[in-house]
């Protein structure tokens, strides 16, 4: 899957492109059929491996067929059934049966969406382990801190980094506690086929019916723009601390330009940001779909989750690969901290001499407060989140 309009979509690799979710559609209804003859609702006879009946040549047809039903699942199904009908005609029977098209599509989403939280909760776990390298390194690397653009008080590059961190850990804790059931409702969210079948809906899933609660999916969106709000953060500081009037971060490999031989950009940080300016409102489009869904299941609203699910799930997975990649050579110009700190002068211990004063004591000989400690326990939050010993 290329994407010209998203630079670095490759990274995101086949998670959510129109095969894989075609391929987990197909994966949903051999689970099924399999289920149901495995439970002797479905004669044995019905069991067939389904895997080899679609391949690639078939999404153009499913997808030019799904516009008439609304969505590619009646599309697939009847394909299926056509070419099941001579080898087996008990599976193309039993196909589906006790099913709806939004228990398939949405269970077929679900699936995708283990895979990609996977892959994700690994790029976490790295970028992690990367800004704790950072921030133990630099725990006493003295720099200026910075507020509202502005010059303002002693702190050190450590802490920044721990608060780097920080963003990532509360984003890698928000993507591990999803939870993705599958979807299994019917018709109308009754479940009454499966009933009628003869099937226990409990002994196939806990979860109740979710086809017009639709919080799965909004918390699903929500954690991923966690995870770009905080690589997000991490792009800003970066773009802002590689300006050359500052120079004190750079990226490993900087970018070129198309006619200037003498730029090199902070490109991956640029994308990342990229992403983290985009994210938050396809959340916000999933979200409005939450609140349009209406009667057992929605006109529209349910409709309008599927690409934009996707396109979040890939700018995600790209920001945070794009993260890792930064992280792992970013260049720390310390020297460069050290020299703005020194020009700023005076000005910076403004703070601490009105304090020294308030409590009736000479300055101390630094101003960096309990950065160490604050640096110490994210620190050991990441070790603990990671069940990491040293």
């Amino acid at each position: 899957m290329a994407d010209l309009f998203w630079p670095g979509d490759d990274r995101a690799g086949d998670h959510f492109s129109s095969q894989a979710f075609l391929r987990a559609m197909v994966s949903v209804e051999a689970d099924w059929l399999t289920g149901l003859v495995g439970s002797g609702v479905a004669p044995a006879s019905a069991r067939i491996d389904l895997s080899d009946l679609i391949g690639p040549d078939d999404l153009a047809v499913v997808q030019a067929a799904a516009e008439q039903g609304g969505n590619p699942v009646i599309a697939l199904v009847a394909l299926l059934r056509d070419r099941l009908h001579e080898p087996n005609p008990d599976a193309a029977r039993w196909l589906h049966r006790g099913l709806t098209s939004q228990d398939v599509l949405d269970t077929a989403l679900v699936l995708l969406a283990r895979d990609a939280v996977d892959a994700l909760g690994a790029d976490l776990h790295r970028a992690s382990r990367l800004l704790m390298d950072l921030a133990a390194e630099h725990r006493g690397t003295p720099m200026v801190g910075r507020t509202l653009t502005q010059h303002a008080v002693p702190t050190t590059f450590g802490l920044r980094v721990a608060t780097w961190l920080t963003g990532v850990l509360d984003a890698y804790d928000d993507v591990m506690r999803l939870g993705l059931p599958v979807q299994l409702g019917g018709a109308a969210g009754t479940r009454a086929a499966l009933v009628e079948l003869g099937v226990d809906p409990d002994t196939v899933t806990d979860a109740p019916p979710w086809h017009t609660a639709r919080a799965t999916v909004t918390r699903l969106g929500d954690a991923l723009v966690g995870c770009t709000d905080a690589c997000g953060r991490i792009a800003n500081d970066i773009l802002t601390m590689s300006r050359p009037e500052i120079g004190e971060l750079a990226e490993e490999a900087g970018g070129g330009s198309s006619t200037m031989p003498n730029k090199a950009n902070p490109t991956l940080s640029v994308l990342v940001r990229r992403a983290a300016l985009t994210t938050p409102q396809l959340a916000a489009t999933l979200h409005l779909a939450a609140a349009s869904q209406v009667d057992d299941r929605a006109d529209g609203g349910w409709h309008a989750e599927w690409a934009t699910l996707r396109d979040l799930v890939r700018r995600t997975l790209v920001a945070v690969s794009e993260t890792v990649d930064i992280l792992s050579g970013l260049t720390v110009r310390a020297d460069r901290m050290a020299a703005t700190l020194a020009a700023a002068g005076d000005d910076l211990f403004a703070e601490q001499r009105t304090m020294a004063d308030l409590a009736g004591h000479r300055p101390a000989p630094t101003y960096f407060g309990d950065a160490g400690s604050l640096i110490a326990r994210a620190l050991h939050r990441a070790r603990t989140t990671f069940q990491e010993s040293r």
